[in-house]
This record gives C-alpha cells, structure tokens and sequence, in this order.
C-alpha cells in the first residue's frame, strides 16, 4: 500500500498508545502467573497479536474486550507438551518466549516472516544447549526446541540484544533451582530491562540485580495482577520531534514517572526547540546504547538542527525489520537530507526545508512513520512505499496524524 502525506502542520491533541514493550511483557507475566489478571487501555498491533497468540499455544487463555483483556494463567506448568509458535514480524515475541517454551518443557517450532527469519539467536543457542536443551536450527525459521532447561549460569555479552535478558528473566524463575545472569560486558538497552524488571514486580516475581548480572531464584510462583498499560514514549517520540519541527501536538496517557529509557526524546526535542527558538546552536551528540529505537526519529530532528549531528551506539539496528541505519539515511536524502551512515551510527548535516518524493519503507514502521513527520517540513507530497507497515506497532497512525490536521490517503502507483 502506499501512503501520500501532504506537507501540513499538525495541531491539536492525540491520545499515545499503550506501551508495546510494556504490553509484552504484562501478557507474558499474566500467562506464566496463577489465576486471572486483567490489563486495561491496551494498544493492540501485530506484534502484540503475535504474543498473544504464542502464550495462547502454551496454555494461556485470552478474553478481549475492547481495550482490555483478561488472562488466565498457566501457574508455570504448560498445557501442551507440543506448541507451534508464529511470531510473525516480532523480535520480542521470539526472544521473549524461546526460553519461556525452553523452561516449561515444551517441544516448540518457532515460525517467523519478514526479516526475522534472518534476526540472530546465537546466545540462545549456546547458552540453552549448555542448560538442557537441544536446537533444531539452521540459521533461520521455522526451527524447533525441545528438552527441560535447567538451572544454572548463563553468560551473555552485553552488546547483544537486551531481549535475551528479558526472556532469561521470564523462564528462569519457573525452574527448580536458582540461576545467574552474568554480563561479560556492560550491558546495552539496559532500561528495557528495568522494565522487564518492574513488570516481573508486579507479578511478584523476584530477580536481584548483582554487580555482573542478576541472580534469579528458583522456584517462584506469579500472582494475578490488574494493571493499565502506560503510555509508549517511543511512539510519542513522532510527535515530540514533530513539536520541535514547529508543529502544535499535545500528548496524552503519558507517565511522566515512567522507567522507559525513550522518555528522554522529550527533553532532546525541546531543548532541540529552545535552542532553534533562543539562535543557540542546536545540534545532537547521542549515544544511542539505551535508546536505539529512537535513532530513525532522532535524525528527523537532527536535519532541522542549525549544526552538524552525531548519533552513535547504534550498530544493532542493521538487523531490525530493515537496515535502520541505511533506511534512515535513505529516507532522509532522498527528501533532500544530507544524512551519512557509518558502523554503529549517522552523522547528520542540517537543512532548512526537505523536498517532497517517493521513498521506501522497506517494511519498516518505524521508518514509514519518520517519513510522515518529516513531511510536515517538506515542500512537495512525500509517498511512502509500503506505508501499511505502521500496523506492527501503531495501526492508528495514520488515522492519528490526519486527526491533527495531516492529510495521509492511500493512492495508486502509476
């Protein structure tokens, strides 16, 4: 499908959805939890679908009503010896839930599309053979796991995805014994795993941060939990770069006390706004380790600057649903940006105003939603090949943004 945006100025109020990240990991708890919790004000996307549809081929049970869904968990103990497991497009679903199956037992053939299939799962592969279980893998998907993870050390490098951490720290209190996570390395994205942390809490999960890792102990039962699902400031991001591109969005169902690392996108674009706005200079030099799901948006900020940008700590988005790095720096120069990649990040030089043009998503929704924000500075109409893809995370997108005044329509490709 391809997606016009027309250049206009957004204005008015919109409603942020639910955290995925957070979503994720409350249905997860609530599954692997004993008895019925009931999470409110969810944002439901394919990757959620896909989680949900995963913890269901493990026993869990899901009733949706509107924006809520009550769960009914599995205690810990799998309802199936068997499961076949579609994760569709989502890495968290995957890394997430390949030490989840591992640790109930279950003999579980992961599916996955897009670029997922390519999406590495190394760690995993060493660490759970060492620990009980044996991989059916050849480097892609579908694959199978079967055996009894057991309990014991777990060595992971601190660069690689902080999803693997997370997904150790759902499956290892369900075992017998207690377990370490030990970092060789200082761990990246770290606040995704503070937030993995203070879901398991509420659960009443129990997992102690050492001084190389985390020590997990075994033998843990979950309890039912109600809660509501915050706001997502990785999907506010969009709007806040917008308001510092000179646009008049106000958010809402955002926490300001929130332990999400991307909450730090609204101090960057408003001190990006008070620079532009006071002739100070306004640049950014980000390190990117914690935050790299801001890195496409950042750039978009980056090119209305008034001095060069530097963004760094990013290497791993080369393997997300696109190239990040190279995707980013596509969009952006062929609207007119002046955008350079390089190994583990983007230099950017700023321009005044970007010029209207046909880009490629690469399936990415978070490039397609960049695009969209970059339009409110263009000159010309920006078409977004592939612009469907904002259903993995914010369906609503468009819908949203024309709200505010935008002008996105689907039109036909001569």
């Amino acid at each position: 499908m391809n997606i016009q945006v027309d250049p206009r100025t957004l204005s008015g109020t919109v409603s942020i959805p639910a955290s995925k990240s957070m979503t994720h990991r409350m249905l997860i708890c609530a599954a692997l939890a004993e008895g019925t919790s009931v999470i409110e004000k969810v944002s439901f996307s394919k990757d959620i679908t896909a989680t949900m549809e995963a913890l269901s081929a493990l026993g869990a049970v899901f009733h949706t009503d509107g924006s809520t869904i009550t769960v009914t968990g599995i205690g810990g103990v799998a309802a199936a010896k068997t499961a076949e497991i579609d994760c569709c497009e989502s890495g968290s679903t995957l890394r997430f839930l390949i030490p989840v199956a591992a640790a109930l037992g279950v003999t579980a053939t992961f599916h996955g599309q897009g670029r997922l299939p390519q999406r590495p799962i190394t760690a995993y592969v060493r660490e759970l053979s060492r620990n009980g279980i044996t991989f059916d893998y050849a480097n892609t998907m579908p694959f199978t796991i079967q055996g009894q993870l057991q309990s014991g050390t777990y060595y992971l490098e601190g660069d690689v995805s902080s999803q693997y951490v997370t997904g150790l720290l759902f499956a290892l209190p369900l075992l017998a014994g207690d377990s370490d996570i030990v970092m060789l390395s200082p761990l990246q994205s770290k606040p995704y795993v503070n937030l993995t942390i203070a879901c398991m809490q509420q659960f009443g999960f129990c997992v102690t941060e050492t001084a190389n890792g985390y020590h997990i102990e075994g033998g843990q039962t979950a309890h039912a939990y109600d809660g509501v699902v915050e706001g997502d400031y990785s999907q506010a991001a969009f709007f806040a770069v917008a308001n510092a591109l000179g646009n008049h969005v106000t958010m809402m169902n955002l926490n300001p006390d929130s332990v999400q690392g991307d909450k730090i996108i609204i101090e960057i674009a408003e001190k990006m706004w008070y620079n532009k706005c006071n002739h100070k200079p306004a640049g950014i030099q980000v390190d990117a380790t914690d935050i790299p799901d801001l890195v496409p948006i950042l750039a978009v900020l980056a090119t209305f600057g008034t001095q060069p940008s530097v963004i760094r700590g990013a290497a791993r988005l080369k393997i997300k649903e696109s190239d990040r790095l190279l995707a980013t720096s596509e969009l952006l120069n062929r609207l007119g940006g002046n955008v350079t990649p390089f190994e583990d990040g983007l230099q950017v030089q700023p321009v005044e105003r970007l010029q209207g043009g046909r880009i490629d998503s690469y399936g990415d929704h978070r490039i397609a939603m960049c695009a969209a924000i970059a339009a409110t500075r263009c000159t010309a109409p920006v078409v977004i090949q592939g612009g469907e893809c904002v259903e993995k995370s914010y369906p609503q997108f468009y819908e949203d943004y024309n709200r505010l005044g935008g002008n996105a329509h689907v039109i036909v490709l001569e």
